[in-house]
C-alpha cells in the first residue's frame, strides 16, 4: 500500500509490482504520481512545477510579443 501525497488516498500497490520512475495517476484525485522508492514503497506529485513553469514561460512570451508590437508603433 501507498499513499497518495496529495489527497491522502491508499493505493493498492505492491513494492514488487512497481519499479522506480513508473509514473500512474491517482485513483481519487488523478494527480500523477511518480514512484521515488521501491522499499519503503514511496510515491510524489509529478508534473505540478512543470505546469507552473510552463505558464510562466508562456506569460513571458506574451509580455515580450507585447513589448514589440508597442515598439513597432
Amino acid at each position: 500500500m501507498a499513499k497518495c501525497p496529495e489527497c491522502g488516498a491508499l493505493i493498492d500497490l505492491e513494492e514488487d509490482e512497481v519499479e522506480e520512475g513508473e509514473t500512474f495517476p491517482c485513483p481519487e484525485c488523478a494527480v500523477d504520481l511518480e514512484v521515488v522508492n521501491i522499499h519503503p514503497l514511496e510515491l510524489d506529485a509529478i508534473g505540478e512545477e512543470e505546469e507552473e513553469d510552463e505558464a510562466a514561460e508562456g506569460e513571458d512570451e506574451d509580455e515580450l510579443e507585447e513589448e514589440e508590437e508597442d515598439e513597432a508603433d
